[in-house]
């Protein structure tokens, strides 16, 4: 290696093979003192320090880190700002060579001597090494930059609930419901404004939505069409407005997600009102591109990551696996309750019918019944009882209507999300890990054949080829490199983002417990105002246990 110093302004030059990288050069001061120094002038050691605090994705030092080396130097307040005037720092980074120099000026401050680039010019040999402490314990340094403010999501349940509320209608046609296409209302709580959607649009949108955010929960869409031939036309209507209610848990979850919802992608799609929506989403996603792209910190995330990111998403995927498995064994109940509470409702309406029609019946008796027979009042009580059990079938309806709104659909708009995240932690291994892994690969073989060719000789043009080829497989696996860091960024986001909506449990809990207190307390009425009415049915105590008197 070759080592310049015109006035501290310097020119490196590598030497790999026949190849020689020149890494910066400059001469603007009017007087050039040049000073060649032997190979081995930039001690290991400013090598090694700057390894522990450069930016992962280029040469370069933040500032901020800087500073704090600064800090470890254990020098005065006013010889630290002199260090500070002498090297150079454009757009709040240093590069290698204003390291170099200020490792340097470190040095002659630490050995008392003035800080001046002016002594530099005149180190023929190795240049001072500073007291920094070992270069491992160094890299602590790089990894606080605002870590807390990246990394950390700061919202609690209760400010993603009230983000946004969308209601999701279906419009009836005059045709009738069932025709080849159903449009639904979206209204946005947030954007004041309802908007018309077929499901083609969500298709649509489901699909740019995770091209533009692959390292995030995206949820599922529910299906488009069901199976010919299985279902009948009453499932066919349940089959709609399951859909319904599928895509509205789909659009509060997106609405809501701390970054989907910032993004004008989505407000796009829950604003516009022309004609063609699934035109301006697709545009909407080709002037930003993906998320990569877009993130200031995206080629930084590794800096932010925990050293144990790994540890931490198996143990945190386990533990949801395991929190989904529950939940939907959870909702699965819960459904089980709704639906046996539609089924009361029935029964007590069929109930009542049948006592209706037992009641109704206007034949008269026989003459072998006894005189003292009460049948004739007790029809005309029969026929008057229906009223009370079509009010009872009433509330039991209700009662499972509550059960399914409040607490099947709260279960089932969290299942929705941690079946997004199971989906991502997939995406996550199978998309940019093994793209990683394969280009890997790719490298190896490319680099088995340059050492072949290096033994054997070939062509000069062949290999200048297999030259290129190598780095621009290196370029693409720097690429993926950095998108792998940048998922596992947002899988450790959204790992935070599941944990966030876990007290969903309590919201869901408590629709229950109110669910089941108000159905029991409507019915309850309805059954003690029937009690009196029983008095021509059962003697003197109506057949009833006298109820105790407190």
């Amino acid at each position: 290696m070759v080592f310049y110093l015109i006035n501290f302004v310097v020119l490196i030059i590598y030497r790999k093979g026949n190849h020689m990288e020149v890494l910066s050069c400059s001469h603007d001061t009017p007087r050039a003192m040049a000073a060649e120094i032997h190979e081995g002038s930039v001690p290991a050691y400013y090598r090694e320090v700057h390894g522990a605090v450069c930016c992962r994705t280029d040469e370069r030092v933040q500032v901020e880190v800087f500073q704090r080396l600064l800090q470890r130097a254990d020098l005065s307040g006013a010889v630290v700002g002199q260090i500070a005037e002498h090297v150079d720092a454009a757009d709040g980074f240093l590069s290698k060579l204003s390291l170099y120099k200020a490792l340097a000026l470190i040095a002659l401050a630490q050995q008392g001597k003035q800080p001046s680039p002016k002594l530099l010019e005149n180190c023929i040999q190795e240049l001072p090494r500073p007291e920094l402490g070992e270069p491992r314990g160094l890299s602590a340094l790089r990894m606080q930059p605002a870590q807390e403010d990246a990394l950390t999501m700061t919202h609690t349940l209760d400010k993603l609930l009230v983000r946004d509320t969308v209601q999701m209608e279906l419009i009836p046609e005059k045709k009738g419901l069932f025709l080849k296409h159903v449009e639904y209302q979206v209204t946005s709580e947030r954007y004041k404004i309802s908007v018309y959607r077929r499901y083609t649009d969500f298709d649509v949108f489901h699909e740019v939505l995770l091209q533009r955010f692959a390292y995030r929960v995206v949820p599922a869409l529910p299906p488009k069409r069901m199976l010919k031939g299985v279902l009948t036309s009453v499932s066919e209507r349940d089959f709609i407005e399951g859909r319904r209610r599928a895509l509205c848990r789909f659009m509060n979850l997106v609405a809501r997600h701390p970054v989907f919802s910032e993004d004008e992608l989505v407000k796009t799609f829950l604003t516009f009102s022309g004609s063609d929506v699934q035109s301006k989403v697709r545009d909407a996603y080709k002037k930003t591109g993906d998320e990569f792209m877009t993130n200031r910190i995206a080629t930084l995330a590794k800096e932010y990551l925990p050293a144990d990111i790994q540890a931490q998403f198996s143990t945190s995927r386990e533990l949801i696996r395991n929190i989904h498995n529950s939940f939907h064994k959870l909702r699965d109940r819960a459904e089980k309750m709704a639906e046996r509470s539609k089924e009361n409702a029935t029964d007590l309406l069929m109930f009542g019918r049948e006592l209706s029609t037992l009641g109704s019946d206007a034949s008269p008796l026989p003459s072998l019944a006894s005189s003292q027979s009460t049948w004739g009042t007790l029809r005309q009580a029969l026929k008057s009882l229906s009223v009370e059990f079509a009010v009872l079938s009433d509330k039991a309806a209700q009662q499972g209507r509550r059960e399914e709104d409040d607490v099947v659909e709260k279960l089932n708009l969290f299942l929705d999300l941690l079946q997004s995240y199971r989906d991502l932690c997939e995406r996550h291994e199978k998309g940019v890990l093994h793209e990683h892994q394969r280009a890997l690969h790719k490298y190896s073989v490319m680099k088995r054949q340059m050492m072949s060719a290096t033994v054997q000789p070939k062509e000069q043009a062949s290999v200048e080829q297999l030259e290129s080829r190598i780095v621009q497989q290196e370029n693409a696996i720097q690429t993926m490199e950095l998108r792998n860091y940048f998922s596992l960024f947002c899988l450790h986001q959204e790992t935070q983002l599941i944990f966030t909506y876990l007290p969903i449990t309590s919201h869901i809990l408590g629709s229950f417990v109110n669910s089941q207190v108000q159905g029991h307390r409507e019915m309850g009425e309805v059954w003690n105002e029937l009690q009196p009415k029983l008095g021509c049915l059962f003697g003197a105590n109506n057949g009833l246990k006298p109820t105790s008197k407190t």
